[in-house]
């Protein structure tokens, strides 16, 4: 594999290449030292198994609020069986999803007709779409309780250096077709705000009901917004640094969807399959000068920002 493929698969969280740290308790300090090639994040170093179930914290995935970052809170919108990026008019070609964001989002959706449009997200500049394969517990779809995207730098990037998002952007993260634990860093389960994650969705407790993390790509080739396999446009920086050539630094979304799902996980599926084929899509139609405002003034000059709505912090 080349240099340049690899730095393609790797997520952007401080992954060294061969070792990752990764806590697999939550007590006592425990650290673990996992040995592994940086082949993807398909095959990318991950924490302990039990019974096939990968578990540990992931580098650079604690409190939100010490990275600098803004993040947009977003309500569900509504449910189809639409990919605008991946079967662009083709209406009811896809598994089921849920939308965040937009709320005209369907299979004929481009970013020009979605900038300035109606959104469930908490900052009205963002009328970006947001989505991810339903939830069903047997038949049942579970409507998730909202959702938050977190922009924030990747891992060691240096700061002042992101650009922002292009206008029509097109990014999917995660495997829709894994049947094996993905890596930790790229997509995973959770409970509330516990820096712990899994692979698929752990017993939550009432007080923190389960939600899912899936980590975008952080470096742009510069040109493209979607490309043929709608990811060879983007890469995972690697030790903060992007591929060499025309690629520069972006902001790295952090897509959260929670749901009121608690207690024991079983009947848990997707639309799309198997709980560990958990995934999201992203098309970029901000407001595109607050989004140009937002990287500067939060990400490239290192501050901690919260919703904002109606305005841009820059």
């Amino acid at each position: 594999m080349s240099r340049s493929s690899v730095r393609r698969a790797l997520p952007a969280l401080g992954i060294l290449g061969v070792t990752v740290a990764l806590a697999g308790a939550l007590t006592g300090g425990m650290l673990l030292l996992i040995q592994g090639s940086p082949a993807g994040p398909e095959s990318a170093p991950r924490a302990p198994t039990t019974n096939g179930v990968t578990a540990g914290r992931i580098a650079g995935a604690g409190s939100q609020g010490r990275e600098p970052q803004f993040k947009v809170e977003c309500g569900w919108s509504h449910a189809a069986a639409n990919d605008p990026i991946v079967y662009p008019g083709e209406p009811g070609a896809s598994h089921p999803h849920d939308f965040f964001g937009n709320v005209a989002t369907d299979a004929n959706s481009t970013a020009n007709g979605l900038r300035g449009g109606d959104t469930t997200c908490a900052n009205k500049l963002d009328t970006a779409a947001y989505w991810a394969p339903r939830l069903r517990r047997g038949d049942t779809p579970i409507q998730p309780s909202g959702s938050v995207a977190y922009y924030r730098p990747g891992q060691k990037v240096r700061l002042g250096a992101l650009v922002a998002y292009p206008p029509g952007l097109m990014m999917v993260a995660g495997n829709p077709n894994a049947t094996s634990p993905q890596a930790l860093e790229v997509a995973a389960w959770h409970c509330g705000a516990s820096p712990l994650f899994h692979s698929r969705p752990p017993n939550c407790p009432e007080s923190a009901p389960l939600g899912a993390r899936i980590a975008f790509p952080d470096c742009w080739d510069g040109e493209h917004t979607d490309s043929a396999d709608h990811r060879s446009h983007v890469a995972y920086s690697i030790e903060g640094q992007c591929p060499p050539g025309r690629w520069v630094p972006t902001p790295q979304l952090i897509f959260e969807v929670h749901y009121p799902v608690t207690g024991d996980p079983s009947g848990l599926t997707l639309t799309s399959g198997d709980v560990m084929a958990i995934h999201a899509d992203f098309l970029n139609a901000w407001d595109q000068d607050a989004l140009d405002r937002e990287v500067r003034a939060c990400l490239n000059h290192n501050q901690i920002c919260g919703v904002v709505s109606n305005r841009a912090t820059g």
